[in-house]
Protein backbone atom coordinates (compact mmCIF):
# COMPACT_ATOMS: atom_id res chain seq x y z
CA UNK A 1 0.00 0.00 0.00
CA UNK A 2 1.26 3.23 -0.95
CA UNK A 3 1.86 6.82 1.41
CA UNK A 4 -1.48 8.15 -0.60
CA UNK A 5 -3.77 4.99 -0.60
CA UNK A 6 -2.68 5.03 3.26
CA UNK A 7 -3.34 8.16 3.73
CA UNK A 8 -6.78 8.38 1.43
CA UNK A 9 -8.25 5.17 3.51
CA UNK A 10 -7.07 6.64 6.82
CA UNK A 11 -9.32 10.27 6.15
CA UNK A 12 -12.18 7.85 4.64
CA UNK A 13 -12.25 5.97 8.07
CA UNK A 14 -12.33 9.55 10.11
CA UNK A 15 -14.86 10.85 7.96
CA UNK A 16 -18.46 10.91 10.43
CA UNK A 17 -21.12 9.38 9.23
CA UNK A 18 -24.30 11.00 7.33
CA UNK A 19 -26.58 12.13 9.96
CA UNK A 20 -30.33 11.29 8.66
CA UNK A 21 -29.55 9.90 4.87
CA UNK A 22 -29.00 6.13 5.49
CA UNK A 23 -28.71 4.01 2.68
CA UNK A 24 -30.83 0.92 1.86
CA UNK A 25 -30.87 -1.73 -0.52
CA UNK A 26 -34.51 -2.22 -2.49
CA UNK A 27 -36.50 -5.20 -1.41
CA UNK A 28 -39.39 -5.71 -3.91
CA UNK A 29 -40.29 -8.10 -6.34
CA UNK A 30 -40.78 -6.09 -9.57
CA UNK A 31 -42.57 -8.93 -11.48
CA UNK A 32 -45.41 -8.87 -8.77
CA UNK A 33 -46.04 -5.11 -9.90
CA UNK A 34 -49.15 -5.34 -12.31
CA UNK A 35 -48.92 -2.88 -15.12
CA UNK A 36 -52.02 -0.57 -14.26
CA UNK A 37 -50.55 -0.59 -10.38
CA UNK A 38 -51.85 2.71 -9.54
CA UNK A 39 -55.80 2.58 -8.86
CA UNK A 40 -56.33 0.23 -11.55
CA UNK A 41 -55.61 3.85 -13.78
CA UNK A 42 -53.26 3.10 -16.84
CA UNK A 43 -53.35 7.55 -16.74
CA UNK A 44 -51.35 7.44 -13.88
CA UNK A 45 -49.87 4.53 -13.95
CA UNK A 46 -48.21 5.17 -17.33
CA UNK A 47 -46.69 8.18 -15.83
CA UNK A 48 -44.80 6.91 -12.74
CA UNK A 49 -43.61 4.34 -15.33
CA UNK A 50 -42.11 6.69 -17.41
CA UNK A 51 -40.51 8.47 -14.51
CA UNK A 52 -39.35 5.42 -13.75
CA UNK A 53 -37.50 4.90 -16.97
CA UNK A 54 -35.49 7.83 -16.53
CA UNK A 55 -34.45 7.25 -13.27
CA UNK A 56 -31.73 4.62 -13.92
CA UNK A 57 -29.85 7.26 -16.35
CA UNK A 58 -31.03 10.52 -14.10
CA UNK A 59 -29.54 9.42 -11.10
CA UNK A 60 -26.55 8.10 -12.65
CA UNK A 61 -26.46 12.01 -13.86
CA UNK A 62 -27.08 13.49 -10.16
CA UNK A 63 -24.29 11.32 -9.01
CA UNK A 64 -21.72 12.51 -11.76
CA UNK A 65 -22.43 16.13 -11.21
CA UNK A 66 -22.07 16.05 -7.40
CA UNK A 67 -19.00 14.02 -8.10
CA UNK A 68 -17.56 16.80 -10.56
CA UNK A 69 -17.26 19.19 -7.90
CA UNK A 70 -16.68 16.79 -4.60
CA UNK A 71 -13.37 17.78 -4.15
CA UNK A 72 -13.81 21.64 -3.62
CA UNK A 73 -16.09 20.98 -1.04
CA UNK A 74 -14.27 21.27 2.41
CA UNK A 75 -16.79 20.49 5.32
CA UNK A 76 -16.66 17.14 6.88
CA UNK A 77 -20.03 16.96 7.20
CA UNK A 78 -21.16 17.79 4.06
CA UNK A 79 -18.79 14.84 2.47
CA UNK A 80 -20.26 12.38 4.16
CA UNK A 81 -23.46 13.44 2.76
CA UNK A 82 -22.54 13.11 -0.68
CA UNK A 83 -21.09 9.67 0.21
CA UNK A 84 -24.83 8.80 1.67
CA UNK A 85 -26.56 10.52 -1.24
CA UNK A 86 -24.29 8.47 -3.84
CA UNK A 87 -25.05 5.25 -2.33
CA UNK A 88 -28.87 6.39 -2.27
CA UNK A 89 -28.94 7.16 -5.87
CA UNK A 90 -27.08 4.07 -6.82
CA UNK A 91 -29.98 2.08 -4.81
CA UNK A 92 -32.47 3.69 -6.81
CA UNK A 93 -31.09 3.22 -10.19
CA UNK A 94 -30.60 -0.72 -9.48
CA UNK A 95 -34.07 -1.18 -7.85
CA UNK A 96 -36.02 1.29 -11.21
CA UNK A 97 -33.30 -0.47 -13.80
CA UNK A 98 -34.74 -3.67 -12.63
CA UNK A 99 -38.66 -2.52 -12.41
CA UNK A 100 -38.16 -1.52 -15.94
CA UNK A 101 -36.87 -4.56 -17.34
CA UNK A 102 -39.55 -6.39 -15.72
CA UNK A 103 -42.07 -4.61 -18.08
CA UNK A 104 -39.69 -5.11 -21.50
CA UNK A 105 -42.13 -6.59 -23.36
CA UNK A 106 -43.10 -6.46 -27.14
CA UNK A 107 -46.52 -4.37 -26.28
CA UNK A 108 -44.29 -2.43 -23.96
CA UNK A 109 -41.15 -0.79 -24.87
CA UNK A 110 -39.18 1.58 -23.15
CA UNK A 111 -35.73 0.82 -24.98
CA UNK A 112 -36.34 3.95 -28.04
CA UNK A 113 -36.91 6.13 -25.60
CA UNK A 114 -34.15 4.94 -22.88
CA UNK A 115 -32.26 5.11 -26.04
CA UNK A 116 -32.94 9.14 -26.38
CA UNK A 117 -32.33 9.80 -22.65
CA UNK A 118 -28.84 8.38 -23.17
CA UNK A 119 -28.18 10.44 -26.11
CA UNK A 120 -29.34 13.88 -23.83
CA UNK A 121 -27.65 12.45 -20.72
CA UNK A 122 -24.16 12.70 -22.53
CA UNK A 123 -24.77 15.81 -24.65
CA UNK A 124 -25.26 17.68 -20.67
CA UNK A 125 -22.48 16.04 -19.45
CA UNK A 126 -20.16 18.70 -21.82
CA UNK A 127 -21.85 21.51 -20.42
CA UNK A 128 -20.05 23.56 -17.64
CA UNK A 129 -20.25 21.79 -14.38
CA UNK A 130 -22.11 24.46 -12.42
CA UNK A 131 -24.51 23.93 -14.93
CA UNK A 132 -24.61 20.21 -14.47
CA UNK A 133 -25.31 20.66 -10.89
CA UNK A 134 -27.94 22.99 -11.29
CA UNK A 135 -29.95 20.86 -13.23
CA UNK A 136 -29.42 18.50 -10.33
CA UNK A 137 -30.54 20.92 -7.85
CA UNK A 138 -33.72 21.39 -9.63
CA UNK A 139 -34.41 17.56 -10.01
CA UNK A 140 -33.73 16.67 -7.02
CA UNK A 141 -36.50 19.85 -5.38
CA UNK A 142 -39.17 18.18 -7.88
CA UNK A 143 -38.45 14.79 -6.81
CA UNK A 144 -38.86 15.32 -2.70
CA UNK A 145 -42.24 17.45 -3.95
CA UNK A 146 -43.36 13.89 -5.95
CA UNK A 147 -42.24 12.20 -2.75
CA UNK A 148 -43.74 14.58 0.06
CA UNK A 149 -46.95 14.36 -2.00
CA UNK A 150 -46.94 10.91 -2.10
CA UNK A 151 -45.98 10.16 1.48
CA UNK A 152 -48.66 12.51 2.47
CA UNK A 153 -51.77 10.61 0.92
CA UNK A 154 -52.39 7.76 2.19
CA UNK A 155 -55.36 7.01 -0.22
CA UNK A 156 -53.22 7.27 -2.96
CA UNK A 157 -51.00 4.39 -1.77
CA UNK A 158 -54.10 2.59 -0.75
CA UNK A 159 -54.44 1.69 -3.99
CA UNK A 160 -51.33 0.26 -4.63
CA UNK A 161 -49.96 -3.84 -4.15
CA UNK A 162 -47.22 -4.20 -1.11
CA UNK A 163 -44.34 -4.63 -4.25
CA UNK A 164 -45.73 -1.18 -5.37
CA UNK A 165 -45.41 0.35 -2.03
CA UNK A 166 -42.09 -0.79 -1.22
CA UNK A 167 -40.76 0.35 -4.45
CA UNK A 168 -42.03 4.07 -4.22
CA UNK A 169 -42.27 4.24 -0.45
CA UNK A 170 -38.80 3.80 -0.32
CA UNK A 171 -38.02 5.75 -2.92
CA UNK A 172 -39.59 8.55 -2.05
CA UNK A 173 -38.59 8.28 1.71
CA UNK A 174 -34.60 8.78 0.47
CA UNK A 175 -35.39 11.20 -2.02
CA UNK A 176 -36.80 13.22 1.30
CA UNK A 177 -34.01 12.37 3.20
CA UNK A 178 -30.55 13.47 0.99
CA UNK A 179 -33.39 16.10 -0.88
CA UNK A 180 -30.69 19.44 0.43
CA UNK A 181 -27.61 17.30 -0.49
CA UNK A 182 -26.35 18.66 -3.83
CA UNK A 183 -28.22 21.68 -3.38
CA UNK A 184 -25.63 22.58 -0.14
CA UNK A 185 -23.10 21.50 -2.62
CA UNK A 186 -24.19 23.76 -5.40
CA UNK A 187 -24.14 26.63 -2.58
CA UNK A 188 -20.68 25.59 -1.18
CA UNK A 189 -18.80 25.51 -4.45
CA UNK A 190 -20.76 28.44 -6.74
CA UNK A 191 -23.69 30.39 -4.64
CA UNK A 192 -25.36 31.54 -8.08
CA UNK A 193 -28.75 31.64 -7.56
CA UNK A 194 -29.32 33.52 -10.62
CA UNK A 195 -28.24 30.64 -12.57
CA UNK A 196 -29.95 27.99 -9.88
CA UNK A 197 -33.07 29.87 -10.72
CA UNK A 198 -32.94 30.37 -14.55
CA UNK A 199 -32.03 26.60 -15.06
CA UNK A 200 -35.08 25.40 -12.75
CA UNK A 201 -37.28 27.69 -15.13
CA UNK A 202 -35.72 25.21 -18.33
CA UNK A 203 -35.72 22.15 -16.28
CA UNK A 204 -39.30 22.01 -15.08
CA UNK A 205 -40.18 22.74 -19.07
CA UNK A 206 -37.94 19.81 -20.12
CA UNK A 207 -39.17 17.93 -17.47
CA UNK A 208 -42.90 18.33 -18.10
CA UNK A 209 -42.88 17.68 -22.02
CA UNK A 210 -40.18 14.49 -21.26
CA UNK A 211 -42.76 13.19 -18.92
CA UNK A 212 -46.07 13.72 -21.15
CA UNK A 213 -44.23 12.58 -24.25
CA UNK A 214 -42.87 9.30 -22.45
CA UNK A 215 -45.70 8.58 -20.63
CA UNK A 216 -48.05 9.24 -24.01
CA UNK A 217 -45.71 6.65 -25.88
CA UNK A 218 -46.45 4.38 -22.77
CA UNK A 219 -49.90 4.34 -23.65
CA UNK A 220 -50.18 4.31 -27.09
CA UNK A 221 -48.34 0.95 -26.92
CA UNK A 222 -50.75 -0.41 -24.26
CA UNK A 223 -53.84 1.18 -25.66
CA UNK A 224 -56.26 -2.15 -26.31
CA UNK A 225 -56.07 -2.05 -22.81
CA UNK A 226 -55.88 1.19 -21.53
CA UNK A 227 -58.58 3.16 -23.47
CA UNK A 228 -61.10 0.79 -22.01
CA UNK A 229 -60.77 1.67 -18.78
CA UNK A 230 -62.53 4.95 -18.92
CA UNK A 231 -63.49 5.65 -15.18
CA UNK A 232 -60.10 4.80 -13.93
CA UNK A 233 -58.35 7.15 -16.68
CA UNK A 234 -61.03 10.19 -15.83
CA UNK A 235 -59.68 9.37 -12.09
CA UNK A 236 -55.69 9.07 -13.09
CA UNK A 237 -56.51 12.77 -14.78
CA UNK A 238 -58.04 14.25 -11.92
CA UNK A 239 -55.26 12.82 -9.52
CA UNK A 240 -52.44 14.25 -11.51
CA UNK A 241 -54.50 17.55 -11.65
CA UNK A 242 -54.81 17.81 -7.90
CA UNK A 243 -51.42 17.05 -7.55
CA UNK A 244 -49.92 19.80 -9.71
CA UNK A 245 -52.54 22.25 -8.08
CA UNK A 246 -51.34 21.05 -4.79
CA UNK A 247 -47.61 21.49 -5.16
CA UNK A 248 -47.59 25.15 -6.45
CA UNK A 249 -46.20 26.50 -3.39
CA UNK A 250 -43.74 24.38 -2.64
CA UNK A 251 -42.55 24.01 -6.23
CA UNK A 252 -42.38 28.91 -6.02
CA UNK A 253 -40.33 28.23 -2.67
CA UNK A 254 -37.01 27.24 -4.91
CA UNK A 255 -37.46 30.89 -6.17
CA UNK A 256 -37.38 32.93 -2.70
CA UNK A 257 -34.22 34.50 -2.08
CA UNK A 258 -33.40 32.67 1.28
CA UNK A 259 -34.58 29.00 -0.12
CA UNK A 260 -33.55 25.60 1.17
CA UNK A 261 -34.77 22.18 1.16
CA UNK A 262 -34.70 21.81 4.16
CA UNK A 263 -37.41 24.18 5.59
CA UNK A 264 -39.92 21.84 4.72
CA UNK A 265 -40.25 19.97 7.35
CA UNK A 266 -40.81 15.91 6.51
CA UNK A 267 -39.59 14.77 9.60
CA UNK A 268 -43.32 13.19 11.44
CA UNK A 269 -44.53 12.38 8.11
CA UNK A 270 -41.33 10.33 7.44
CA UNK A 271 -40.83 8.40 10.61
CA UNK A 272 -44.38 7.53 10.45
CA UNK A 273 -43.92 5.40 6.68
CA UNK A 274 -40.66 3.94 8.09
CA UNK A 275 -41.97 2.40 10.94
CA UNK A 276 -44.75 1.16 8.53
CA UNK A 277 -42.36 0.03 6.19
CA UNK A 278 -40.25 -1.55 8.85
CA UNK A 279 -43.29 -3.51 10.86
CA UNK A 280 -45.99 -3.85 7.93
CA UNK A 281 -43.50 -4.84 5.34
CA UNK A 282 -41.57 -6.43 6.53
CA UNK A 283 -38.12 -4.38 5.14
CA UNK A 284 -35.12 -4.88 6.74
CA UNK A 285 -33.57 -1.59 5.85
CA UNK A 286 -36.02 -0.04 8.40
CA UNK A 287 -35.81 -2.07 10.83
CA UNK A 288 -33.02 -0.94 13.11
CA UNK A 289 -34.34 3.12 12.95
CA UNK A 290 -37.60 1.74 14.64
CA UNK A 291 -36.15 0.26 16.84
CA UNK A 292 -33.98 3.29 17.50
CA UNK A 293 -37.42 4.93 18.39
CA UNK A 294 -38.71 2.26 20.24
CA UNK A 295 -35.99 1.30 22.61
CA UNK A 296 -35.10 5.23 23.00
Amino acid sequence: MTTTQATTEKSYLKRPKAIGITVRKPQFNPKAIRRHFFANSPVMSHLLTALSSTFPIGEQFFVHSVRNVREKVTDEKLQAEIAAFIGQEAMHSKAHAEFNDAWRRDDYNLDSFQAWLGRRDAFIKNAHPKLQLAVTCAFEHFTALLGGYILRHPEVLSTLDDDAIKLWVWHAIEEIEHRAVAFDVYQAVYKDDKVRRNVMKSVTTGFASLTFYSASRLFMQDWRKSVPKVTQNAFGVYMIGKMLISLIPEYLSYFKADFHPSEIDYTDLVNHWKARLADEYDMDGFKPELKAVLYS
